[in-house]
């Protein structure tokens, strides 16, 4: 009951926010609510604010007690909505497919069904002796693709 409420507020919140979407909602016992959003900008503390509000002042604590934390997806946490990969566009990602090979490489595409990343690796040569570098590719549907990160670089 409390799960479904839960779950038409923030679709409302997200209908009046388009830019914003949910990753992953949890309701532990003693109805602690964990509700973790991204959007397709950076997410800021204003944008967990709005959702927050939008959940919590619709909810009665006289009727059901509840906890209530918005948080937006952390840097270096897998992406799972395809709408991150768009946002993570030209940014290098470690990607494990289903057969946990892994590959890291930068993201040059994203749309509803799949990605492709691009790489640079040293192979034998096809004649004689040593290496060539040589660019590589590689195409994952979603649904193969087992975790992917943004990978975090200092320069």
């Amino acid at each position: 009951m409390l799960e479904k409420r839960v779950r038409e507020l923030l679709d409302a919140a997200f209908e009046e926010r388009t830019d914003l979407y949910l990753i992953d909602l949890d309701i532990a016992a003693g109805n602690v609510i964990k509700v973790i959003v991204d959007g397709d900008k950076d997410v800021m503390v204003s944008d967990c604010i709005f959702v927050s509000r939008a959940v919590e002042h619709q909810l009665d604590r006289e009727e059901e007690d509840f906890s209530l934390e918005v948080t937006s997806a952390g840097v270096g946490k897998p992406l799972k909505h395809h709408r991150q990969f768009v946002k993570n566009i030209g940014r290098t990602l470690e990607i494990t497919d289903r057969e946990k090979s892994k590959e890291t490489g930068v993201l040059e595409k994203a749309d509803e069904n799949e990605v492709t990343i691009t790489w640079k690796a040293r192979e034998p040569k096809p004649v004689g002796k040593g290496k060539v570098t040589v660019e590589k590719e590689l195409t994952l549907p979603y649904e193969e693709i087992k975790q992917a990160k943004v990978v975090i670089t200092f320069n």
